[in-house]
């Protein structure tokens, strides 16, 4: 289960407005559990896919530079998120054989008709999609 704060969740759905028709990316921050994790901050990355229409892939240095900033105020890293600008609100191919991060969770938000966001922990060899609660606090 993947709890994550209001404000991260609004965070999120806005970086995404922002992004038009490109996906944009980031490090989610807060709790991390084996099974259940909590979001309490997002962390933008720049999305430096050569097709961010279609995929991401985070600039390696800000997204190292990121986790450590989450780390140095005593923080988790949560897993990661992006945008499916048109859909749809799952992991596609491509991001199944980009996910590295066994046992964290990799949110999308989709903006096909209105903002949905999902969320699915890697297990190494597959996403297993996972509960998405909000939370105003």
């Amino acid at each position: 289960m993947l709890t994550i704060r209001r404000d991260a969740y609004d965070e999120i759905v806005h970086h995404g407005y922002a992004g038009g028709d490109e996906e944009v990316c980031g490090v989610l921050a807060g709790e991390h559990g084996a099974d259940a994790s909590r979001v309490t901050d997002v962390s933008r990355v720049e999305n430096v896919a050569d097709a961010p229409q279609i995929r991401y892939a985070m600039d390696p240095e800000a997204q190292l530079q990121r986790i450590d900033e989450i780390e140095s105020r005593g923080l988790d890293v949560v897993g990661f998120y992006h945008t499916h600008p048109t859909g749809p609100a799952r992991p596609s191919a491509v991001d199944a054989d980009r996910a590295t991060w066994p046992g964290y969770s990799y949110v999308i938000c989709a903006f096909d008709g209105h903002p949905y966001l999902g969320s699915w922990r890697w297990n190494g060899e597959e996403f297993e999609q996972e509960t998405v609660a909000i939370a105003e606090e």
